[in-house]
C-alpha cells in the first residue's frame, strides 16, 4: 500500500529553540514569568502534530486538537488556497484543511490518489489540426518603402 505523509519541516523546530533563547532573559526577571516557556513548547507541539497522511484509500488530516479521516469517496474536490494549505471539499460542501499540503504537492497527491486528484501542473496537450479541418490563412503585413 502506498502512503505519503506531508509534514511541516523539522527545521521549523529551530524557531522554537530560538524562542527559548530569546525568552530566557525575560523569564527570570520576575516570579511567574517562567510561564513564557509555554510559547516555544506550544509551537514545537504544533510543528510535530500537524500532518496529512494520504493513502490510496483515505486521507488523514491531523491537527493540534483532533484528527479527521476522509475516504476518497467522500471527497468531492480539492480546493486550492492562494497562501495556505489545501482543503478537501466533502460531498456536503464542508471543508477539511489538509495540514502541510500545498499547491506544489499536487503532482505527488495525484500519483498517490490514483488520479482522483488531477495534476494541474502538467500542461494539457493541444491537438494538431487534421487534414479535414479548415485551414486559416495567415495574414502578412507588407510595409511600403518610400
Amino acid at each position: 500500500m502506498k502512503k505519503l505523509v506531508f509534514r511541516i519541516p523539522a527545521t521549523a523546530l529551530l524557531a522554537a529553540a530560538l524562542i527559548v533563547i530569546c525568552v530566557t532573559p525575560v523569564a527570570w526577571l520576575a516570579p511567574g514569568l517562567q510561564a513564557l516557556y509555554v510559547l516555544p513548547l506550544a509551537y514545537a507541539y504544533w510543528v510535530l502534530r500537524n500532518r496529512t497522511t494520504v493513502t490510496e484509500e483515505e486521507i488523514v488530516a491531523r491537527g493540534v486538537f483532533g484528527t479527521t479521516t476522509l475516504n476518497w469517496s467522500d471527497v468531492k474536490s480539492i480546493r486550492l488556497v492562494r497562501k495556505g494549505w489545501l482543503r478537501a471539499v466533502k460531498a456536503d460542501d464542508s471543508e477539511v484543511t489538509l495540514p502541510a499540503v500545498r499547491f506544489m504537492h499536487l503532482p505527488a497527491l495525484s500519483v498517490i490518489s490514483g488520479g482522483r486528484v488531477p495534476d494541474t501542473t502538467v500542461p494539457v496537450p493541444v491537438e494538431e489540426p487534421t487534414e479535414d479541418a479548415p485551414k486559416v490563412a495567415e495574414e502578412k503585413s507588407v510595409q511600403s518603402e518610400k
